[in-house]
């Protein structure tokens, strides 16, 4: 497989974790909960550690650098996803999120949907540079013998 197919691969399971989440929450009636939003951080990790372990199974890279590089890819493009879904869903679903975000703690008042989008993309842009780096530690040791054990 290859490292193309494993981030894009990895980076759909991130989307649609979040996305399907979302919509239980909807369904539920919490989406106005701020607190459980940050349960997103759960899909990240599975995503880029998917990723990861998909590119040292698969290919047999082992190399540090390489499956950093493919953790946080496998971010930003989840990230960049999750961000045009927003603007679909907020410009022609359901303009009246934004009053769901202002009136939750963590955004405050005087939103505009650029904001938003600016904030939910540095914010998905630094947890895959941090999330690739918690999961390297954890990868960073294994060998192949141990893998196919």
């Amino acid at each position: 497989m290859s490292t193309n197919q494993i981030i894009i691969t990895s980076a759909l399971k991130i989307v649609l974790g979040i996305i399907g989440y979302f919509f239980v929450m909807k369904l539920l009636g919490l989406d106005s909960v701020s607190e459980l939003r940050f349960l997103n951080f759960i899909f990240v990790v599975w995503g880029i550690n998917s990723a990861i372990k998909g590119n040292i199974m698969h290919n047999k890279d082992n190399f540090y650098i390489s499956n950093l590089f493919i953790g946080i890819a496998t971010s930003v493009i989840a990230t960049a996803v999750i961000i045009f879904g927003l603007v679909i869903y907020v410009s022609f679903i359901e303009p009246s999120f934004l009053n769901v975000l202002e009136n939750s703690f963590l955004w405050g008042k005087n939103l505009s949907l650029q904001l938003i989008l600016f904030a939910i993309s540095v914010e998905g842009y630094a947890s895959a540079v941090v999330c690739s780096f918690i999961i390297m530690q954890y990868w960073k040791n294994y060998k192949f013998e141990e893998l196919a054990a």
